[in-house]
């Protein structure tokens, strides 16, 4: 199948008439928003449970930071908000935008919230700026068409990923390859990103350059949803922060409000200290460790715990 082809028939997925294009938002308006979801997997509750669902607010305008351990429900939050978990299992309410999530049709979704996966994976060697050209599906037929190559080209601008725009998918590194990623989510142009750990794959230039990119989009007027492990890039880049944990948010606000010591040793079940930095404030997440000291014996420097 040729390239034109190929996106013939990804234009041919959205191209449904009728579709209700997303309204205009002002900072601080609710682009989407959960009221007590419980979803239960199996006999395991993975998002709330018998003493009450989950509750959180998206905002137009921030950036929303989800973190946790590993299998406090951060993913599954994501997906939920995104619409993309089967009913079965899942109760309360999500909505995106003024509607229930499940009411808009799998085109009109897709034009209010674009989603980045853990892993970003292809069964044929698509050439890299065709990836990100796959973002702009949903617009096909649109106004907004006529964007598609400007949004296309600021995309892999923003994510430095412009200079391999012709080599094949597939034979990227996986750090490329999420920012490959990353930028088909821009292209999308959705008032919605949700993002599950996009900074995972990354050296330390390209995670700070995803998370400015996250601040980029929310003073431009979107709204963000990271899921992050670091706890540092959480604190010095995002509005607020949700800590999940065994399923349930228990801290939402400002970094500096709710990263404390004590919440986050019981949450992470690992002993640590939180300290302003000394230029700028932001929270700093340290590890209780033990301490090393040097000794010196018969000539030769040894160390040991303190």
């Amino acid at each position: 199948m040729s390239a034109t082809t190929r996106g013939r028939a990804l234009r041919g997925l959205f191209a449904v008439r009728g579709r209700e294009l997303p309204a205009p938002v002002a900072p601080g308006d609710v682009v989407a928003e959960a009221r007590d979801l419980r979803v239960r997997l199996g006999r395991r509750d993975v998002l709330g449970g018998p003493g009450g669902g989950v509750d959180l607010v998206v905002r137009a305008g921030e950036v929303l930071v989800l973190v946790g351990p590993n299998g406090a429900g951060k993913s599954t939050l994501l997906a939920a908000l995104a619409a993309d978990l089967d009913a079965t299992g899942t109760s309360g309410r999500v909505r995106i935008g003024d509607r229930p999530a499940h009411d808009w049709s799998a085109p009109e979704l897709a034009l209010r919230r674009a989603v980045l996966p853990q892993a970003a994976t292809l069964s044929f060697p698509f050439p890299v700026e065709e990836v990100v050209r796959m973002g702009r599906a949903p617009w096909a037929g649109t106004a907004a068409a006529d964007e598609d190559d400007a949004a296309v080209a600021d995309a892999m601008a923003a994510t430095e990923v412009t200079e391999f725009a012709r080599r094949p998918f597939s034979a990227l590194s996986g750090g490329e390859r999420a920012r490959v990623a990353l930028a088909r989510v821009l292209a999308q142009r959705a008032p919605l990103l949700l993002l599950d750990e996009p900074t995972a794959a990354l050296d330390l230039r390209h995670q700070e350059l995803v998370l400015r990119v996250c601040r980029a989009r929310a003073t431009a007027g979107d709204a963000v949803v990271v899921v992050l492990h670091d706890l540092g890039l959480a604190a010095a880049h995002a509005d607020r922060a949700a800590v999940l944990h065994e399923g349930r948010v228990v801290a939402d606000g400002p970094p500096a409000e709710v990263f404390g010591g004590e919440l986050l040793s019981r949450v992470y079940r690992q002993p640590v200290e939180v300290f302003p930095h000394p230029r700028t404030g932001t929270p700093l997440v340290i590890p209780m460790r033990t301490g090393r000291v040097r000794t010196v014996s018969g000539g030769h420097g040894a160390e040991g715990d303190r």
